[in-house]
């Protein structure tokens, strides 16, 4: 498929699945992180309790938002998916017994921000530079 084609279509779907897999180790990081400023087990178990209502708010956000059409799009798709991982992130916790405090969802609101709209501007950035470059 040549670029043009693609680029009209959506991102190909190693594209789709490598930004995927950022933005969930993203979110794995920041439970990771989490756990640690409040000195909780560092444990495999701990670390899937804390990440994993954040992981499938993620999961969801990205099928209901076709994220996968442009994935690296910090607007399109950075936004509907930061928005569903800490929305639906929160409900999962209130769910299943886990806190949402005010402070911990002010918390994760700005940190999911710049975490998966963040990386989303830097690639931009970078596209549009190399882009300068090669015009």
């Amino acid at each position: 498929m040549s670029t043009t084609v693609q680029t009209r279509q959506g991102a190909g779907a190693g594209a789709a699945l490598g930004s995927f897999a950022i933005d969930a180790a993203l979110v794995t990081v920041f439970a990771a992180i989490g756990r640690g400023s409040h000195a909780r087990e560092a444990t495999a178990a701990g670390l899937f309790e804390t990440a994993w209502p954040f992981v499938a708010g993620l999961a969801i956000a990205w099928l209901l938002s076709l994220a996968w059409r442009r994935p690296a799009a910090p607007l399109r798709t950075g936004i509907p998916v930061w928005i569903g991982a800490v929305a639906l992130g929160m409900l999962f916790r209130a769910l299943s017994g886990q806190g949402t405090a005010l402070p911990f969802v002010i918390v994760a609101t700005l940190t999911l921000l710049l975490l998966l709209v963040g990386w989303r501007l830097i690639a931009a950035l970078v596209r549009r530079i190399r882009g300068r470059r090669t015009a």
